[in-house]
């Protein structure tokens, strides 16, 4: 499959999506966002996946020509149309993904495109990136699921400073504030990042999927609610094969090898 704005690969248990415009720092026209989320309605066989972008920038957030040109195109206009048909859709298919998802980010996250970073469970980002939420520099608001992000990430305090205030936030320090999972060496970013997606990706990817819906509970749900859930995804995980290989390879003391079944 072809796709205008980003680039795929298929390696094994491992999806690789490449935000493909260098040229504009990969700005997140609505028809990338799209390619973006057939990604993920269909993974295949994919056990886990890495997003970064391709050039000097990670995404730049909106591409505002091309949302204005579609716009136009269309005859209905405005900013809530985009995001409730596209940049939405998108941040939404990232979040509820079954599988673990990594960003490498490898240069400015702004706007919709932090939101794309932040989305995903494990992000990694090269020393130079930075994370910035600058609409109220133009009168806008914080969108993509941005403020939801923020707030549980980082609590209400610093996600109010990024937002209200438009301030630039390096890579070291949203490692330091718990927004990002790790800040490395611009030269170590993609060897990092893929070797933590591959650990991953050749995981036990039930017990993972578990993990990641209980989670996702845990923001929202009683505790009783993520007990409950809890007992049940330890039922369905125990009765897999992974578990049955990771218990014998814990007794003959050897690395599991595990098939995600």
């Amino acid at each position: 499959m072809s796709f205008e704005h980003i680039r795929v690969d298929t390696a094994g248990p491992l999806t690789t999506i490449t935000l493909n415009k260098p040229d504009r720092l990969n700005a997140m026209a609505p028809g990338m966002a799209d390619e973006i989320g057939q990604v993920f309605y269909d993974l295949g066989e994919a056990r886990a996946v890495l997003i970064t972008g391709e050039g000097k920038g990670f995404c730049s957030g909106a591409d505002l020509s091309a949302r204005a040109d579609a716009d136009s195109a269309s005859n209905k206009g405005g900013s809530h149309q985009a995001l409730s048909q596209h940049y939405n859709p998108a941040i939404t298919q990232i979040l509820r993904a079954e599988v673990p998802v990594i960003c490498a980010v490898n240069g400015p996250a702004a706007g919709v495109g932090c939101s794309l970073a932040l989305a995903a469970d494990f992000t990694i980002a090269a020393e130079r990136a930075y994370f910035l939420q600058a609409f109220v520099n133009i009168g806008l608001v914080p969108d993509g699921g941005s403020t939801w992000l923020l707030a549980r990430k980082i609590g209400r305090a610093r996600a109010t400073r990024m937002m209200m205030l438009g301030e630039k936030i390096s890579a070291t320090q949203a490692e330091e504030w718990g927004l990002i999972y790790k800040a490395v060496a611009d030269d170590l970013l993609m060897d990092e990042a893929r070797a933590l997606a591959e650990r991953l990706a050749n995981g036990p990817t039930i017990a993972i999927r578990h993990i990641k819906r209980n989670l996702a509970l845990a923001l929202d749900g009683t505790v009783t609610d993520v007990m409950l859930a809890e007992a049940e995804a330890q039922r369905i995980a125990g009765a897999s094969a992974d578990a049955m290989e990771g218990g014998m390879a814990f007794l003959q003391k050897r690395k599991a090898q595990f098939k995600g079944a």
